[in-house]
């Protein structure tokens, strides 16, 4: 078996475990109002047990609740009445053979709800205030729903320095919610003490100031932590391990944990009795870049040094986590790097990942493209989604979307973008008769200039293949669909999924010569169009048709090494057009060494972004000198300039060439016709409304669920 000691079964303390994969705590915004686990969150766990995840560490909570949350749908554990919920939740996780634990946090300085209601928040020592940068990337809409930061009276969170007599009380709470915890059927504690929250701020030089016992050297700092440790384990059955979530290291903080400092922690805390360690980081949240640094790290197994720093100093498991790729989880389990792996955002994306790996199915593993959409939805205050699993957070919605049908139905998908794909995936796993048509000769749609941009998108085409492979489904590409095509094989019912039009709106001189549309690029980077190519001059005409003829243009990881070396584009660029394609498109050309300016008329850049992908992107293209124009009216591009009103003056910006990154229209001229040819048509994706890949896979499910 490939991965035979990622799914080896192992312990922590006397709890077994069928395999080292272990679901990380993400905050879901799925519990109900009232701090109960409720129906939608319980069938989101139960799906991650039922695909053979070893242990679930069960999303962040509050010990205090309402107290301590840091979000409006949050589980509580401060009273009794939570108890049977949760006691429903383990018992369906226990069926299908894997654990739970509960993990117990006072989210401290980051407890939003607090600062909603008014009430006081407990903190080591009063925070310094630092100014962000945060609400700089919002869009004014999701200003509009972001962390009401103000508070009922406009003055702000209210912070309280604790006394010595008041930790003892918070103590407490930790130490019933664990009694709790254990009533309600939980495997293990996990006790969080990273991220920011309450004991992550005493164990901060940054936040900590105290002078007392709680404060000063690294030792005194922790002694929170080994308090409620040493608190827990007395209170509670010895066969119940407990796990602790540590911060190695703060990023973009002054004074913050240091990596001496988290070696001083792991040690107290092993003595204090943890059970093992679950390793993690924190990055800055007035920064928009931070939150990819930590603790959503965006770099393949960001953390693993810290893992591996705690293993050679404590005996007790080491939780290794942030985006650990499989074949290094293996490796790493294997020369004793950790002991266990933390997924997160793969588990949204594939609840069933350990389940194929176990069947030797990795090339049906539905890939997370690290586009940050689930974590982006909290920041809104929104339930977390999943852009390449729409059934993510719908499971109690969803129970028969794979049952079979009464009848098969013979059914015809037009397109072969996500959204194809992705409703043809799902009629196929249900067992209809699906037959494909594709007029280009490669399957993917606009989804492969999105690979090209962004490589992590290839994984997704790549997967949505290799599961029609599976399924049996046909393919027919280069070809054309039509009446006669589709009267020949008479469907029961068809979905148009053919993407929108991509013209450019009307700006003076976007016919020059030197100015390409989305159309025109797409074509020009991943197939040919003997219009735009007339654009070019006679050397980069014969490099692309050399390209075309030798089939190496076909494939796009080889067009994506192949373009840090030579594309047919000038040195100076201006892109008209901020949402995504605009700033993708920048990032793509910017790490090829194009001079990019970047023109939007409005005043949001990327929209369409999720919040910390934007935050990433754009801070990236600042640090590479890329010039980010918002506000500009009255566009004109002219032989060698771009030419717009900024603040009533008059600017202009040099320009070699021009790409225009906006414009869609739908698409549904032949879908139209169908209808009126009596056949049973469904439209989704961009053809009618431009949804990217979350509005596609989306519209999928939507479609299918109304077929059957």
């Amino acid at each position: 078996m490939q991965y035979s000691n990622l799914l080896k079964s192992s312990s922590i303390g006397d709890m077994q475990l069928r395999n080292k994969i272990v679901m990380a705590p993400m905050g879901s915004n799925f519990a109900s109002e009232d701090g109960h686990a409720s129906e939608r969150l319980k069938s989101y766990y139960e799906e991650r047990a039922k695909g053979g995840v070893g242990l679930i560490i069960l999303e962040t909570s509050a010990v205090s609740w309402p107290a301590g949350s840091s979000m409006p749908n949050m589980i509580g554990y401060s009273e009794d009445r939570f108890i049977p919920d949760l006691q429903d939740l383990t018992s369906r996780v226990h069926q299908y053979g894997a654990k739970i634990a509960a993990q117990l946090n006072h989210s401290g300085k980051i407890s939003q709800e607090d600062v909603v209601a008014g009430l006081e928040i407990p903190v080591p020592s009063i925070p310094k205030m630092h100014p962000s940068d945060m609400f700089g990337l919002l869009t004014e809409a999701e200003i509009m729903n972001f962390i009401k930061a103000a508070g009922p009276d406009g003055k702000g969170p209210r912070y309280h320095e604790l006394t010595t007599e008041e930790i003892k009380v918070e103590i407490e709470h930790f130490v019933s919610a664990a009694k709790r915890a254990v009533e309600s059927g939980f495997d293990a504690i996990e006790i969080h003490a990273g991220h920011g929250y309450l004991i992550s701020s005493f164990l901060s030089p940054a936040v900590n100031r105290r002078t007392d016992e709680y404060g000063g050297s690294a030792e005194n700092r922790a002694k929170l932590l080994v308090e409620i440790i040493s608190n827990i384990k007395s209170s509670i059955p010895t066969s119940i391990p407990v796990i602790v979530r540590l911060d190695a290291f703060e990023y973009r903080i002054e004074d913050g944990i240091s990596t001496d400092d988290f070696l001083v922690t792991i040690k107290l805390a092993e003595e204090a009795g943890a059970d093992a360690l679950d390793i993690s980081a924190y990055g800055n949240p007035a920064k928009g870049i931070a939150f990819t640094e930590a603790p959503l790290v965006h770099e393949p197994g960001g953390f693993i040094k810290f893992a591996k720093l705690a293993k050679a100093q404590c005996s007790i498991p080491i939780l290794a986590v942030g985006r650990i790729n499989l074949d290094v989880a293996e490796s790493g389990i294997k020369n004793n790097d950790f002991d266990f792996v933390v997924m997160g955002r793969k588990l949204l994306a594939d609840p069933f990942l350990p389940q194929k790996l176990l069947n030797n199915q990795e090339s049906l593993i539905r890939p997370c493209i690290y586009c940050y959409v689930c974590v982006s939805k909290i920041f809104i205050n929104q339930p977390m989604c999943c852009s390449v699993n729409s059934s993510m957070g719908k499971e109690f919605e969803d129970k028969d979307l794979y049952s079979k049908p009464n009848k098969k139905k013979n059914i015809v998908v037009i397109g072969s973008g996500p959204a194809g794909m992705e409703s043809a995936r799902i009629l196929g796993e249900r067992g209809h008769n699906v037959t494909v048509i594709e007029k280009e000769k490669d399957i993917g749609g606009t989804l492969r200039v999105a690979s090209l941009a962004y490589e992590p998108n290839q994984a997704l085409i790549t997967y949505l293949k290799n599961s029609l492979n599976h399924l049996g489904i046909k393919i027919k590409t280069k070809t054309e669909a039509n009446l006669k095509v589709l009267k020949k094989i008479s469907p029961d019912h068809v979905l148009f999924a053919t993407g929108a039009k991509r013209n450019a709106p009307h700006i003076p001189g976007k016919g020059l010569g030197h100015v390409f549309d989305g159309e025109e690029l797409k074509s020009l980077l991943i197939s040919s169009n003997s219009k735009a190519e007339k654009k070019l001059n006679i050397l980069s005409r014969l490099i692309l048709k050399a390209g075309n003829l030798s089939q190496l243009l076909r494939n796009i990881s080889t067009l994506r090494f192949l373009s840090k070396f030579w594309m047919p584009l000038k040195k100076e660029l201006v892109i008209i057009g901020g949402d995504l394609v605009g700033l993708e498109l920048a990032e793509f050309l910017t790490e090829r060494g194009k001079k990019i300016t970047v023109v939007e008329p409005s005043n949001d850049l990327g929209p369409n972004l999720s919040i910390v992908r934007r935050s990433r992107v754009i801070h990236l293209l600042k640090s590479h000198g890329v010039n980010i124009i918002k506000n500009a009216k009255d566009i004109k591009i002219s032989n060698s300039d771009v030419n717009f009103e900024l603040d009533g003056a008059c600017q202009s910006i040099k320009a070699n060439q021009v790409i225009i990154a906006m414009g869609t229209e739908p698409n549904t001229e032949f879908a139209e016709e169908l209808i009126e040819n009596n056949f049973n048509v469904s439209m989704i994706g961009d053809c009618t409304s431009v949804g990217y890949i979350e509005g596609a896979i989306s519209d999928a499910r939507i479609a299918v669920k109304e077929i059957i």
